[in-house]
Protein backbone atom coordinates (compact mmCIF):
# COMPACT_ATOMS: atom_id res chain seq x y z
CA UNK A 1 0.00 0.00 0.00
CA UNK A 2 3.21 2.63 0.58
CA UNK A 3 4.40 1.39 -3.15
CA UNK A 4 0.93 1.88 -4.33
CA UNK A 5 -1.38 3.94 -2.49
CA UNK A 6 -3.89 4.40 -5.09
CA UNK A 7 -4.18 0.50 -6.02
CA UNK A 8 -7.38 -1.09 -4.63
CA UNK A 9 -7.02 -4.33 -2.56
CA UNK A 10 -8.96 -7.62 -2.22
CA UNK A 11 -8.20 -10.20 0.27
CA UNK A 12 -10.22 -12.13 2.60
CA UNK A 13 -10.71 -9.47 5.51
CA UNK A 14 -12.47 -7.51 2.08
CA UNK A 15 -15.49 -10.25 2.72
CA UNK A 16 -15.31 -10.55 6.29
CA UNK A 17 -17.46 -7.73 7.05
CA UNK A 18 -20.10 -9.49 4.63
CA UNK A 19 -19.64 -7.08 1.76
CA UNK A 20 -17.82 -8.38 -1.12
CA UNK A 21 -16.30 -5.40 -3.35
CA UNK A 22 -17.15 -5.15 -6.73
CA UNK A 23 -14.64 -5.23 -9.60
CA UNK A 24 -13.59 -1.91 -11.20
CA UNK A 25 -11.19 -1.17 -14.22
CA UNK A 26 -8.74 0.57 -11.39
CA UNK A 27 -5.46 -1.18 -10.83
CA UNK A 28 -6.36 -4.01 -7.92
CA UNK A 29 -4.17 -6.36 -6.00
CA UNK A 30 -5.79 -9.75 -5.32
CA UNK A 31 -3.87 -11.28 -2.46
CA UNK A 32 -3.65 -14.28 -0.49
CA UNK A 33 -0.76 -14.28 2.05
CA UNK A 34 -0.76 -17.40 3.38
CA UNK A 35 -2.27 -20.11 0.72
CA UNK A 36 -2.32 -23.42 2.18
CA UNK A 37 -3.12 -22.89 5.78
CA UNK A 38 -3.55 -26.37 6.79
CA UNK A 39 -0.47 -27.51 5.51
CA UNK A 40 1.67 -24.42 7.28
CA UNK A 41 -0.26 -25.48 10.40
CA UNK A 42 1.13 -28.89 10.06
CA UNK A 43 4.49 -28.09 9.09
CA UNK A 44 3.73 -29.68 4.89
CA UNK A 45 5.67 -27.67 2.50
CA UNK A 46 2.85 -26.78 0.09
CA UNK A 47 1.95 -23.33 1.26
CA UNK A 48 2.89 -20.06 -0.62
CA UNK A 49 1.94 -16.44 -0.91
CA UNK A 50 -0.34 -15.30 -3.93
CA UNK A 51 -0.40 -12.26 -5.48
CA UNK A 52 -2.12 -11.28 -8.41
CA UNK A 53 -3.18 -8.01 -10.14
CA UNK A 54 -6.59 -7.03 -11.61
CA UNK A 55 -6.79 -4.43 -13.80
CA UNK A 56 -9.92 -3.40 -16.09
CA UNK A 57 -11.61 -6.34 -14.03
CA UNK A 58 -9.53 -8.85 -15.55
CA UNK A 59 -6.34 -10.77 -13.65
CA UNK A 60 -3.06 -9.57 -15.84
CA UNK A 61 0.15 -10.25 -13.62
CA UNK A 62 0.73 -13.25 -11.33
CA UNK A 63 3.02 -14.24 -8.61
CA UNK A 64 2.95 -17.15 -6.58
CA UNK A 65 5.55 -17.70 -4.00
CA UNK A 66 6.42 -21.13 -2.32
CA UNK A 67 9.00 -20.56 0.41
CA UNK A 68 9.90 -23.67 1.72
CA UNK A 69 10.51 -25.34 -1.86
CA UNK A 70 11.95 -21.85 -3.07
CA UNK A 71 9.80 -22.12 -5.90
CA UNK A 72 8.83 -18.82 -7.51
CA UNK A 73 6.01 -18.78 -10.16
CA UNK A 74 5.13 -15.80 -12.03
CA UNK A 75 2.98 -14.39 -15.05
CA UNK A 76 2.73 -11.56 -17.05
CA UNK A 77 0.02 -10.75 -19.76
CA UNK A 78 1.28 -11.66 -22.96
CA UNK A 79 4.79 -12.01 -21.26
CA UNK A 80 4.80 -15.63 -20.50
CA UNK A 81 5.14 -17.39 -17.06
CA UNK A 82 7.92 -18.69 -15.71
CA UNK A 83 9.21 -20.42 -12.64
CA UNK A 84 12.24 -19.76 -10.91
CA UNK A 85 13.89 -22.43 -8.25
CA UNK A 86 16.46 -21.04 -5.77
CA UNK A 87 18.72 -19.15 -7.43
CA UNK A 88 18.90 -20.74 -10.65
CA UNK A 89 17.72 -18.74 -13.71
CA UNK A 90 13.77 -18.65 -14.66
CA UNK A 91 12.35 -21.43 -16.78
CA UNK A 92 9.52 -20.57 -18.81
CA UNK A 93 6.37 -22.76 -18.06
CA UNK A 94 5.00 -25.45 -19.31
CA UNK A 95 8.29 -27.28 -18.04
CA UNK A 96 8.39 -30.06 -21.01
CA UNK A 97 6.40 -29.88 -24.49
CA UNK A 98 2.57 -30.42 -23.68
CA UNK A 99 1.23 -33.66 -24.97
CA UNK A 100 -2.14 -34.72 -26.25
CA UNK A 101 -5.02 -35.86 -24.02
CA UNK A 102 -7.49 -38.01 -25.06
CA UNK A 103 -9.54 -37.98 -22.19
CA UNK A 104 -10.37 -38.25 -18.73
CA UNK A 105 -8.88 -41.58 -18.36
CA UNK A 106 -4.94 -40.34 -19.39
CA UNK A 107 -5.58 -37.42 -17.11
CA UNK A 108 -4.11 -36.67 -13.26
CA UNK A 109 -6.33 -34.70 -11.99
CA UNK A 110 -5.68 -31.73 -9.10
CA UNK A 111 -8.84 -31.45 -6.76
CA UNK A 112 -9.68 -29.97 -3.17
CA UNK A 113 -12.14 -31.26 -0.01
CA UNK A 114 -11.82 -27.11 1.12
CA UNK A 115 -12.85 -25.21 4.41
CA UNK A 116 -16.79 -26.07 3.36
CA UNK A 117 -17.40 -29.76 4.59
CA UNK A 118 -21.65 -29.32 4.93
CA UNK A 119 -23.36 -32.15 3.49
CA UNK A 120 -24.67 -30.84 -0.01
CA UNK A 121 -21.23 -29.58 -1.33
CA UNK A 122 -19.15 -33.05 0.44
CA UNK A 123 -21.39 -35.30 -1.28
CA UNK A 124 -21.27 -33.74 -4.36
CA UNK A 125 -17.55 -33.60 -4.18
CA UNK A 126 -17.67 -36.88 -2.70
CA UNK A 127 -19.65 -38.38 -5.70
CA UNK A 128 -17.38 -36.29 -8.29
CA UNK A 129 -14.20 -37.94 -7.02
CA UNK A 130 -16.19 -41.40 -7.22
CA UNK A 131 -16.37 -40.96 -10.83
CA UNK A 132 -13.31 -39.15 -11.80
CA UNK A 133 -11.16 -42.40 -10.37
CA UNK A 134 -13.79 -45.12 -10.24
CA UNK A 135 -13.53 -47.88 -12.47
CA UNK A 136 -16.62 -48.25 -14.54
CA UNK A 137 -16.20 -51.55 -15.20
CA UNK A 138 -16.25 -52.65 -12.03
CA UNK A 139 -19.40 -51.42 -9.86
CA UNK A 140 -18.60 -47.58 -10.35
CA UNK A 141 -21.78 -46.35 -13.02
CA UNK A 142 -19.93 -43.37 -15.05
CA UNK A 143 -16.58 -43.89 -13.48
CA UNK A 144 -14.02 -42.35 -15.81
CA UNK A 145 -10.67 -44.31 -14.39
CA UNK A 146 -8.85 -41.01 -14.51
CA UNK A 147 -5.16 -41.77 -13.77
CA UNK A 148 -5.34 -40.69 -10.88
CA UNK A 149 -6.58 -37.46 -8.14
CA UNK A 150 -4.10 -35.37 -6.42
CA UNK A 151 -4.73 -32.72 -3.72
CA UNK A 152 -1.58 -30.23 -2.75
CA UNK A 153 -3.70 -28.25 -0.51
CA UNK A 154 -3.24 -24.91 -1.81
CA UNK A 155 -5.28 -23.89 -4.48
CA UNK A 156 -2.87 -21.61 -5.92
CA UNK A 157 -0.17 -24.31 -5.91
CA UNK A 158 -2.54 -26.54 -7.78
CA UNK A 159 -2.94 -24.34 -10.65
CA UNK A 160 0.70 -23.37 -10.86
CA UNK A 161 0.82 -27.17 -10.90
CA UNK A 162 -1.39 -27.28 -13.83
CA UNK A 163 0.93 -24.76 -15.82
CA UNK A 164 4.02 -25.98 -15.44
CA UNK A 165 2.24 -29.19 -16.61
CA UNK A 166 2.60 -31.77 -14.49
CA UNK A 167 -0.98 -32.07 -13.52
CA UNK A 168 -3.37 -32.19 -16.29
CA UNK A 169 -5.99 -29.97 -14.49
CA UNK A 170 -7.22 -28.55 -11.09
CA UNK A 171 -11.23 -28.50 -10.44
CA UNK A 172 -12.47 -26.77 -7.08
CA UNK A 173 -16.16 -25.11 -5.88
CA UNK A 174 -15.42 -22.86 -2.82
CA UNK A 175 -12.56 -21.27 -3.18
CA UNK A 176 -11.84 -17.37 -3.52
CA UNK A 177 -10.82 -14.67 -5.92
CA UNK A 178 -7.25 -14.48 -3.72
CA UNK A 179 -6.87 -18.12 -3.77
CA UNK A 180 -6.85 -18.08 -8.18
CA UNK A 181 -5.72 -14.57 -9.08
CA UNK A 182 -2.40 -15.10 -9.71
CA UNK A 183 -2.35 -18.48 -10.52
CA UNK A 184 -4.99 -17.90 -13.76
CA UNK A 185 -2.50 -15.61 -15.07
CA UNK A 186 0.28 -17.96 -14.92
CA UNK A 187 -1.91 -20.66 -15.94
CA UNK A 188 -3.39 -19.00 -18.67
CA UNK A 189 0.43 -17.48 -20.21
CA UNK A 190 1.27 -21.27 -19.96
CA UNK A 191 -0.94 -22.08 -22.30
CA UNK A 192 -3.67 -23.33 -20.10
CA UNK A 193 -7.06 -22.37 -19.46
CA UNK A 194 -9.50 -21.50 -17.23
CA UNK A 195 -13.63 -21.79 -17.16
CA UNK A 196 -16.52 -21.38 -14.48
CA UNK A 197 -19.29 -23.26 -13.91
CA UNK A 198 -21.21 -25.70 -15.55
CA UNK A 199 -23.56 -23.13 -17.08
CA UNK A 200 -20.19 -20.82 -18.48
CA UNK A 201 -19.43 -24.18 -20.43
CA UNK A 202 -22.58 -24.84 -21.50
CA UNK A 203 -23.53 -21.60 -22.52
CA UNK A 204 -20.23 -22.21 -25.01
CA UNK A 205 -22.24 -25.34 -26.07
CA UNK A 206 -25.22 -23.80 -26.99
CA UNK A 207 -23.86 -20.53 -28.71
CA UNK A 208 -20.03 -21.18 -30.13
CA UNK A 209 -19.71 -17.28 -30.56
CA UNK A 210 -19.30 -17.38 -26.57
CA UNK A 211 -15.63 -17.69 -25.70
CA UNK A 212 -15.60 -20.86 -22.93
CA UNK A 213 -12.35 -19.92 -21.35
CA UNK A 214 -12.66 -16.29 -21.69
CA UNK A 215 -11.81 -14.81 -17.65
CA UNK A 216 -14.85 -12.35 -16.61
CA UNK A 217 -14.88 -10.96 -13.52
CA UNK A 218 -18.11 -13.14 -12.87
CA UNK A 219 -15.84 -16.20 -13.57
CA UNK A 220 -13.53 -14.38 -11.15
CA UNK A 221 -15.48 -14.14 -8.54
CA UNK A 222 -17.68 -17.11 -9.09
CA UNK A 223 -15.93 -19.40 -6.72
CA UNK A 224 -16.18 -22.46 -9.63
CA UNK A 225 -12.67 -23.13 -11.72
CA UNK A 226 -12.11 -25.79 -13.75
CA UNK A 227 -8.09 -24.78 -15.02
CA UNK A 228 -6.65 -27.26 -18.18
CA UNK A 229 -2.74 -27.28 -18.52
CA UNK A 230 -2.22 -26.49 -22.52
CA UNK A 231 -2.53 -29.75 -24.73
CA UNK A 232 -0.68 -29.78 -27.82
CA UNK A 233 -2.31 -30.17 -31.30
CA UNK A 234 -3.02 -33.43 -33.06
CA UNK A 235 -3.83 -34.17 -36.73
CA UNK A 236 -7.25 -34.17 -35.39
CA UNK A 237 -8.11 -31.55 -33.16
CA UNK A 238 -5.92 -28.09 -32.11
CA UNK A 239 -4.68 -28.14 -28.74
CA UNK A 240 -7.63 -25.07 -27.97
CA UNK A 241 -10.37 -28.05 -28.92
CA UNK A 242 -8.90 -30.71 -26.87
CA UNK A 243 -9.67 -28.49 -23.92
CA UNK A 244 -13.05 -27.71 -24.74
CA UNK A 245 -13.35 -31.27 -25.31
CA UNK A 246 -11.85 -32.13 -21.81
CA UNK A 247 -14.06 -29.24 -20.16
CA UNK A 248 -17.09 -30.94 -21.81
CA UNK A 249 -15.93 -34.41 -21.00
CA UNK A 250 -15.19 -33.21 -17.11
CA UNK A 251 -18.30 -31.15 -16.60
CA UNK A 252 -20.32 -34.28 -17.55
CA UNK A 253 -18.82 -36.50 -15.16
CA UNK A 254 -18.69 -34.01 -12.19
CA UNK A 255 -21.64 -33.09 -9.90
CA UNK A 256 -22.27 -28.89 -9.52
CA UNK A 257 -23.12 -27.49 -6.14
CA UNK A 258 -22.79 -23.72 -4.81
CA UNK A 259 -21.01 -22.60 -1.83
CA UNK A 260 -21.82 -20.94 1.16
Amino acid sequence: KKAYPTFKFIGEESYSSGTRPELTDEPTFCVDPIDGTTNFVHGVPFACISLGLIYQKRPVLGVIYNPFLQHLYTGVEGQGSFLTCGTGSPVKLPLANPKPLPSLSQALIAVEWGADRGAPIITAKSNSFLRLAGDPNDGVPGGRMGHSLRSLGSGALNIATVAQGSFDMFWEIGCWPWDVCAGIVIAQEAGGVVTGSHAVLASAVDDPAVDPFKVTPEILTGRKYLIIRKIADTPQETGREAQFRIAKEFYDTVEDCDPK
